[in-house]
């Protein structure tokens, strides 16, 4: 069964693209098959695993507005087992169509439904807003994940974030779940981050990642490559870190499974 993975945070500068870029890319190098869909009209997601946005001819819009069949967009990167569905600037136009079409906040999902069957994976580099495209990307979702940066003003906005996803869970989709929050740009020399990790425990406690995102040079050299830092440099703290968390996720949806197939035999049973 594909899990569908949307990053979301409306707040920039947390770690967003840089998460779903090396997330995707940690799964599909742990031979999970992955499609990473750029939903954000920056393009940052594409362009840091080597598309060029001039040499797009079927991107997202086109699958989101236009109908398209999200195969001829769908291209395969320089990581195995990575796919991406890459974005343009013109996925900016969505935010004012989507509202005005039929069943507006389900086009994502009808796009991802298409194609899931091919994946193991499917993660989502939602934009940095709560408008029409990010609702789509969480209706689509069976979880989200959060990046929160270790700094000061962290929490703010995710009340906004907590509240939006509650609304899309009672009126468009009851099974979205948050796959957790995760910790960036973490820096173990300075004392205010620590308080923040320590913060943003002690509010969240069981949802928060064990997994930490430490700050890493390599982590902002790779996309000026076109790669993820797990390609640029497998053994750099960065892409250590994206790796414990893709096996972390892993690890998760696996107990989630054996657990429900123990209820499953005791349902049997009686």
């Amino acid at each position: 069964m594909t899990k569908i993975i949307a990053i979301a945070n409306q707040k920039g500068g947390v770690g967003k693209t840089t998460t779903a870029v090396n997330l995707a890319s940690s799964l599909a190098i742990m031979e999970r098959k992955t499609l990473l869909i750029d939903a954000d009209p920056q393009c940052n997601a594409s362009s840091g695993l080597g598309v060029n946005e001039e040499e797009v001819q079927v991107s997202i819009y086109e699958c989101l507005i236009q109908g398209a069949d999200a195969t001829t967009a769908i291209r395969p990167t320089t990581t195995p087992n990575l796919d991406i569905l890459p974005s343009r600037i013109d996925l900016v136009g969505a935010e004012i169509e989507l509202p005005d079409m039929e069943k507006g906040e389900y086009r994502l999902k009808a796009v991802i439904d298409s194609i899931k069957d091919n994946y193991d994976y499917i993660i989502i580099d939602c934009l940095p807003s709560l408008g029409m495209v990010t609702v789509n990307a969480l209706v689509a979702a069976n979880s989200v994940l959060i990046p929160v940066q270790c700094q000061y003003f962290a929490l703010e906005g995710l009340g906004k974030l907590l509240n939006t996803i509650r609304i899309v869970q009672s009126e468009l989709n009851k099974d979205l779940d948050i796959e957790g929050i995760l910790l960036t740009m973490y820096d173990t020399r300075l004392r205010l981050n620590r308080q923040v990790a320590e913060d943003v425990k002690r509010h969240f406690q069981q949802i928060v990642f064990n997994t930490i995102i430490y700050n890493n040079v390599k982590l902002a050299e790779a996309p000026s490559h076109g790669l993820s830092a797990v390609m640029y440099d497998a053994n750099s703290t960065g892409a250590i870190n994206y790796i414990n968390l893709a096996n972390e996720i892993i690890a998760r949806e696996v107990s989630e499974q054996e657990a429900e197939g123990t209820q499953e035999e005791t349902i049997s049973e009686n």
